[in-house]
Parts: structure tokens; sequence; C-alpha cells
């Protein structure tokens, strides 16, 4: 079946529903364009596991705030369309702001506890601009499963605690970070960094392998984790540290202790201009 690109919602929903009435399954992935294999695996995922494919290609401004890179945010429709056609894409939504957000519009999700630690106090609204958006995407498109990528963490764990509240009929599949050569995470703000940035940028791997391997020797004290992460990001020059934590992996708070349940390694870190996430779930568990 050959691509078909939806720019209305009114046209997207008479898509799917034409589609869901005969009994099909829709997998959707909703992203912000400019794609690489990150993106890339999660569609042939949901290829496989579906009947048929939706992906959204939306630059969402209520997640943007004052003073971040809304307007500067890469964008290549034309190659992201190309790649969504050859992974076999059977719809492509590209709405346009106006058309997501009209003139008089007043209406926000705000999930409670989730957002408000690590990027939630970095980066305040941003969870409730992207709770907000991917609520509309899901009762624009009427997906069955939606795919989302681990290294988002966080914004996978407000997804899945939104969903779950509010008794959406989705069903939120994770999926494993991909990873560059030397390690670092998959990213579309990865195309800001200069040569040496990049070389730097690899610190944010290298950290969390160093408390994974503090948690298999069995450390308990969280501020053990830390201090060998700080110590390892701080050895860069262009490293401005945001934010880095070890927390629940399910309620994103802190820990006073680790034990063989598992913690979630997270951090936050400017790289020149460019801020980078990246997160590891200690011991695998």
């Amino acid at each position: 079946m050959k691509m078909e690109t939806l720019q209305t919602t009114t046209g997207m929903k008479e898509w799917s529903r034409n589609h869901l009435r005969q009994g099909r399954t829709i997998g959707f992935v909703p992203t912000m364009g400019y794609l690489h294999e990150g993106h890339l695996s999660l569609m042939r995922r949901a290829r496989t596991e579906n009947d048929l494919l939706v992906a959204s290609i939306f630059v969402n401004p209520t997640q943007f705030g004052q003073n971040e890179d809304l307007d500067s945010y890469p964008r290549s429709p034309e190659s992201d369309a190309a790649k969504c056609a050859d992974i076999g894409v059977d719809a492509l939504f590209t709405p346009t702001p106006r058309e997501m957000y009209g003139p008089d519009f007043q209406t926000y999700v705000d999930v409670e506890r989730v957002s408000g630690p690590l990027c939630g106090a970095s980066r305040p609204g941003h969870f409730r601009g992207v709770a907000t958006v991917v609520t509309k995407l899901f009762n624009i498109v009427g997906a069955t499963a939606a795919y989302f990528g681990q290294k988002d963490y966080q914004q996978l764990q407000v997804i899945t605690t939104m969903v779950r509240d509010l008794n959406m009929d989705v069903r939120i599949v994770p999926c494993p970070t991909l990873r560059e050569s030397d390690g670092l995470a998959m990213s579309s703000r990865n195309s800001y960094l200069s040569p040496e940035e990049r070389k730097q940028a690899v610190c944010l791997y290298q950290a969390l392998n160093a408390a994974d391997a503090l948690f298999g020797r069995g450390e308990g004290n969280p501020q053990a984790y830390l201090s060998i992460m700080r110590d390892r990001v701080e050895q860069e020059p262009s490293a401005q540290i945001d934010y880095i934590e070890l927390v629940d992996p399910r309620t994103l708070e802190n820990l006073d202790h680790v034990d063989r349940s598992g913690a979630l390694a997270i951090l936050a870190v400017r790289i020149g201009k460019t801020r980078l996430i990246d997160n590891m779930l200690l011991g695998g568990v």
C-alpha cells in the first residue's frame, strides 16, 4: 500500500476509522522529525506487530520553553518522508501548529508527580506540552499501540502514567535506546555538536557505564554513584551538568539506598550549547 500523507485532523481521523472498522490494528510512532535510526527502529517494530503503521512528524511548540531551540530545531521533511516510505509507513501525519492548536486553544494535560523532577524541574511546562500533544495525537490517530524510546525515560513514564490514569485505549510499547558505535544515544540534537563536542559527548554513556559497574560490585550508597558519574562528566571541558541522579525506575524519586531491586541512573548534560539526556537501568533490571 502506498504511503498517504495527511495534514488535517479530520483526514487522519477518517483514515484511521476506516481501517479500525475493518478490524485492523494500528501501530503509531509519534516524532518531531529529523529522523534517525532510533526513530526507524520504533517504526520497524510497530510495522511487524500491527496491520498498519502510522507515523507523525510535528515539532510541538508547547513543549519548548522560552529561549529553547524551537526555531532552530533540525527539520528535514523530504528526507523524513522518504525514510517513512522506505520503512513501510502507511500514513504519515504532518499537521501544522495551527491545525493542532487553534486560535482559542486553552486545554492542557498535566501529569503531576512524575513530571516534577529531573527534566520537569529544568524545563518547566515541558511535560505539560508533551502530555497535551500526545493526548491529541492519540485521539486523532486512534492507535492500537504506540511506540516510544527509553532514551526519553521520563517522557515514557509521563505518557504511561497518563494513559493509565485517563483510561486511554492504547497500549504503550517501550523500546530500547539505540546508540552510536561509541555509545552516544541517538538524538536529533546530536547534529548540533561540533566534531570536538561530539567526542566529548560520549562522557554521558561512559558515566552511566561507570555507575552500572558500581552496581555490579554491590554498592549500596547512592552518593557513590553520583560521585563517579559526576567525576567522569566533569573531565570534559565543554560539559555543564544540568542534573545527575539515581532514582527509582517507577516513581523517579531519589533513592536513599541501592539494592538488587534496581535503580535508574539518569542525567542531562550540556555539551557546549547542546543539551543531551541519557539513562541506564542498572544491572539491566
